[in-house]
């Protein structure tokens, strides 16, 4: 009679085998023997907490999309990325850690499956400290691009209102000097005839008036 460990252990075995050739027969299906692996594979523009993959694929393959596997060095764990629908070619990589370094594993997609993954790019983000000081005095930003926009915007508005407070000033004030200017000669005849009427009244007969003796 068999002992129940004994049982359970070749119970076990058995099913070890199943699963892993049921394991290697959905991969098969899902795998597009006729579609290549991704070509080129680049890290570029890497950060401190991210980075982007570029690829390039053999022409005339059927590709609809992409799958990118990402990793940790003598780490297990893994992000797994795919996009369908698409033709890009580049994928940006986030959330990554400073100082770390990754591995990286590109697939295209077609409708009968996925391709090979690709030969395997490692790459190290930096340090927060190393990318500071690698940063030339020189150098702009996009951020700091953006904030000198915004400061030449604010002052092109405070110029553009300082401009029309004198526009509206000088208007104002040519209106005023007309004004005044319209009212002078009026004035010149009030002023005459105020001097007519005080000065010493003319006779019609002429010559000044004598006592008689």
């Amino acid at each position: 009679m068999a002992e129940p460990g004994s049982s359970a252990a070749a119970a076990a075995a058995a099913v070890v085998p199943l699963l892993l050739l049921g394991f290697l027969s959905v991969s098969s299906v899902n795998a597009d023997p006729l579609l290549s692996a991704p070509l080129n594979v680049t890290i570029r523009e890497i950060e401190v907490n991210s980075a982007m993959v570029t690829w390039e694929i053999l022409e005339g393959d059927p590709v609809i999309g992409f799958a990118i596997t990402q990793q940790k060095k003598d780490v297990r764990m893994l992000r797994f990325i795919q996009e369908v629908n698409t033709t890009t070619r580049s994928c940006a990589l986030w959330d990554l850690d400073e100082d770390t370094e990754y591995i990286v594993h590109v697939q295209s997609i077609s409708m009968g499956g996925s391709s090979p993954p690709s030969e395997p790019v490692l790459f190290r983000t930096p340090k927060e400290s190393e990318k500071m000081a690698s940063k030339s005095p020189d150098e702009v930003t996009m951020e700091e691009v953006g904030q000198a926009a915004q400061l030449r915007a604010g002052e092109l508005i405070i110029i553009v209102v300082v401009l029309i407070m004198w526009a509206g000033v000088i208007v104002l004030f040519c209106r005023q000097y007309d004004i005044i200017k319209d009212n002078e000669p009026n004035n010149n005849k009030d002023k005459a005839k105020n001097s007519s009427e005080c000065s010493t009244p003319e006779h019609p007969q002429g010559g000044l008036l004598r006592s008689n003796v």
